[in-house]
């Protein structure tokens, strides 16, 4: 098995714009429902230890969205700008 450098894993990264697109909506999708858990823990349920469990995965999941959804929109904004200045074909 080949090993890639860093800069062939970020060219790599850089033109797979659909799954790129994919980690990003993914992404929302997990913490949009994670701050909704967060904020029914908070204002619908009394203090009790459900509250603190459902807001704990609310966390997680708003968590675990925001990097997905960090790593999608990275990879589809400066990534691409990346890309496209180390195009050796671009330096004629």
């Amino acid at each position: 098995m080949t090993r890639l450098s860093f800069k062939q894993w970020l060219l790599h990264r850089a033109n797979r714009p659909q799954q790129n697109l994919l980690f990003l909506l993914l992404g929302f999708g997990l913490f949009a429902p994670g701050i909704g858990l967060i904020a029914l823990a908070e204002f619908l349920l009394v203090a009790s230890w459900q509250q603190e469990l459902l807001a704990l995965l609310g966390l997680i999941l708003s968590v675990v969205g925001s990097i997905l959804a960090a790593v999608g929109y990275i990879s589809l904004s400066l990534l691409r700008l990346y890309r496209f200045l180390n195009d050796d074909q671009n330096h004629d």
